[in-house]
Order: C-alpha cells, then structure tokens, then sequence
C-alpha cells in the first residue's frame, strides 16, 4: 500500500518522536515500506549542531539506529536548510514530501493548546498542505 514513508524528525527532540518512529516503523514492515527521516536545519550553529554538514551527519546516524532498533530494511535522510526554521518549517516540510517522493507522512504532534487556536500547528499545516496522506500522532 506504502512505498515510501517520510518522518518529520526534530533531533533536539527525540524523545517525544517515539510515539510517531514506532508506528511509522511498524507500517514500513506491514507494507515493506522504506523510511525517509527528514530534519530542518539553519545555515549557522544551532543547538544540535555546528555545521549542515554535521546535522546531516548525526541525521544519518539517527535513521541508521533506527533501521537497526526496528529491523528496518532500508531507511534514507534527508537534511534541508533552512536560514529560519521558525518561520519556514511548515513550507521546507511540504516541499520535502514532494520531493522524497512519499506516499504517506507520519508526523508526531502535541495535544493541541491556545496557541493551535491563533497558529497552525506544523503537523496541521502538513495535513493541509501535502498532496499525500498524513498521519498526525500524539
């Protein structure tokens, strides 16, 4: 059914994704499906790295632990850059879906406060805008 399974992944923080990396993993083996984890990062030092270059490597290591945590067959990454991920998140994640070539999103969100009620929430502003299935997880 799924070919390919994009996961929106914010590496200063994982520990809330493994909700949305268990079950992402558990369609890409129903469907023997790849995972392709994405990250938005800026163009200058951040708190998870100092370089794109270095992002992009602790990106691949992540999916890497992946494919061996869930038993995976195959898992790609992509890092994207960004000169500020505040504000273009939301659009850098569409553009993102287009061109992995996804077929279904699986992206982890928060129970939704009064900010949702003024902003979008990105998991929101996904669903919305991809022109491929989303699957938002709390």
């Amino acid at each position: 059914m799924y070919k390919k399974i994009m996961v929106p992944v914010d590496l200063s923080h994982t520990d809330r994704l493994e909700k949305a990396l268990m079950i992402a993993a558990d369609l890409a083996e129903l469907y023997g499906s790849a995972v392709h984890y994405v990250g938005v990062t800026t163009s200058g030092p951040g708190s998870v790295a100092h370089t794109p270059e270095e992002y992009t490597d602790k990106l691949e290591a992540f999916g890497k632990a992946q494919a061996e945590k869930y038993s995976l067959p195959q898992e790609t990454t992509a890092t994207y850059v960004s000169h500020d991920p505040t504000v273009d998140l939301d659009r850098t994640l569409v553009r993102a879906v287009e061109e992995s070539g996804a077929d279904l999103v699986v992206v982890a969100s928060h129970v939704p406060g009064l900010p949702e009620h003024v902003f979008a929430s990105n998991a929101g502003y996904i669903a919305a805008h991809a022109k491929t299935s989303v699957m938002v997880v709390r």
